[in-house]
């Protein structure tokens, strides 16, 4: 029997098959651990500057990796000034997880 996968779960999947956009993604689970506490880690997420720094990777190539996180819906992106933060989307993780046990 053969199942049309959804595609939003399809996305997310492919984004976590990253390894580098797996450790981003938990870096930010928890930003006080990895991250210094100057200013970098706020309510809005954690600069990307400072996701950067941790990741030894161009920036170009950190935000272009934030951006498919984002695009599957696992993290948020906030302005603030001329600065990008992130910060994980719990729920649309927590749905991610359920639908996988359901349907693994």
């Amino acid at each position: 029997m053969e199942t049309v996968a959804d595609p939003e779960v399809v996305r997310a999947l492919r984004a976590l098959a990253n390894p580098v956009r797996l450790h981003l993604l938990t870096w930010l689970r928890d930003p006080a651990q990895h991250f210094p506490l100057d200013g970098g880690v706020l309510d809005v997420g954690v600069c990307v500057s400072h996701i950067q720094a941790k990741a030894g990777l161009a920036q170009s190539t950190v935000s272009a990796y934030l951006a498919e996180l984002e695009r599957a819906g696992l993290v948020r992106s906030t302005r603030v000034g001329k600065w990008t933060h992130y910060r994980r989307d719990e729920e649309r993780i927590a749905s991610l997880v359920s639908v996988l046990g359901r349907t693994l």
